[in-house]
């Protein structure tokens, strides 16, 4: 498969007009994280859900996501989850967030989180409910089972995990993953918006194009009000994002 860094090099561009950090996700992040100070975040892409607060390093392949970390970010440097550039317990907490999927060899990238750091938090997502939303189930087929969806019991297993939290995705969740629209889908509809994922951003155009064309029809028509219309009245939805915590 295409490593990140070269992935990131094509999607990342204007990746921050979409992908802000949530709140309240952050909040859940930072909860599990706890009062621990030297922390690295690996695949940290453009530095979201990152603490100022903290002692914070950033490992990040792709030189056009570290270009638009924000001003007064931590020191971020170009490398691999597989290969972590640190001594052995260099870190009190690796973060690993939305990224693990993308990782040329999952269970060598866990293991050098493990071997810098005392503890880890991912933050990833269960394929099995992930799959079951209805802009995948409906319009985009091609999504689901996609090669380098991560089992979740494999993260859990590769790290020995304590927990595994549920994260709710708000209804206006702020952070425009692939699944943060689950009840604004006319947003689906925008192409800068489907760009900024990188589930959308890698299939072949033709799959999207006739996806949301459906979509467009059935918006037009009430068709999908009339099959998913129950979800505009929740306030939040377990759409499979999940938090795994170890050591």
């Amino acid at each position: 498969m295409t490593h990140p860094g070269g992935l990131y090099d094509t999607i990342g561009l204007g990746y921050t007009n979409h992908r802000l950090p949530d709140p309240r996700i952050a909040a859940q992040i930072w909860a599990s994280v706890g009062l621990a100070d030297r922390i690295l975040n690996v695949g940290a892409g453009t530095g979201s859900y990152e603490d100022s607060h903290r002692t914070m390093v950033a490992v990040e392949p792709s030189a056009v996501m570290i270009g638009q970390r924000p001003t007064g970010s931590g020191p971020a440097i170009r490398a691999h989850a597989e290969c972590l550039p640190f001594p052995t317990g260099t870190f009190d907490v690796a973060l690993a967030l939305m990224t693990v999927h993308h990782w040329s060899d999952l269970e060598l990238g866990l293991a050098e989180m493990r071997r810098v750091a005392r503890r880890q938090v991912v933050f990833t997502f269960d394929p099995a409910v992930h799959d079951a939303l209805w802009i995948f189930q409906d319009y985009v087929p091609a999504i689901i089972g996609m090669a380098d969806a991560v089992p979740l019991d494999a993260v859990v297993g590769a790290l020995q995990a304590d927990r595994v939290e549920i994260v709710p995705v708000p209804a206006d969740c702020t952070d425009g993953f692939i699944l943060a629209y689950w009840n604004r889908p006319e947003l689906f509809l925008e192409p800068s918006i489907r760009a900024s994922t990188s589930g959308f951003a890698r299939l072949e155009a033709a799959l999207v194009d006739s996806g949301m064309a459906r979509l467009a029809e059935d918006l037009a028509s009430g068709e999908w009000h009339r099959r998913h219309g129950d979800l505009m009245a929740r306030k939040s939805l377990d759409a499979g994002l999940r938090l795994v915590v170890a050591g």
